[in-house]
């Protein structure tokens, strides 16, 4: 298992941050959208329970963004610690070099394809939709 380069993680480093920065955005202008579109100011002009539910939705899906975007830059963030640790690049689960081309892809992955796969599938049984 050998590290990143200098220049790699360089690389990788500077592909985090620009997209902390995207997501730090998104948050910001979802927030203040929310503010301009809070559910009581929606409520009050609502003239029936469609116009009222719609308002839920609105509010619903501001907080959802939020929440992925927050996700996000969660991953980001422990990303940028592996970094530092020099442990980014290599697979939790295995401990393989996770391939560049991923990388660029989901350059906050954790785990090589094959692990990745594995835990999908050991992770995901039973959690499908339902009705």
């Amino acid at each position: 298992m050998s590290q990143l380069s200098s220049e790699r993680a360089a690389e990788f480093r500077s592909i985090l941050r620009a997209r902390s920065t995207v997501l730090r955005d998104e948050i910001r202008t979802t927030l203040e959208r929310s503010e301009d579109e809070s559910h009581v100011r929606i409520a009050e002009q609502a003239r029936d329970m469609e116009d009222d539910s719609f308002a839920d939705l609105i509010v619903d899906v501001n907080s959802a963004e939020v929440t992925r975007d927050m996700q996000e830059l969660r991953q980001i963030d422990r990303a940028m610690q592996r970094l530092l640790d020099g442990r980014y690049g290599v697979c939790q689960d295995c401990g393989t070099e996770i391939p560049v081309e991923r990388l660029r892809a989901q350059p906050t992955a954790i785990r090589c394809v094959r692990c990745q796969g594995i835990y999908e599938q050991t992770h995901t049984q039973g959690r499908g939709p339902t009705l």
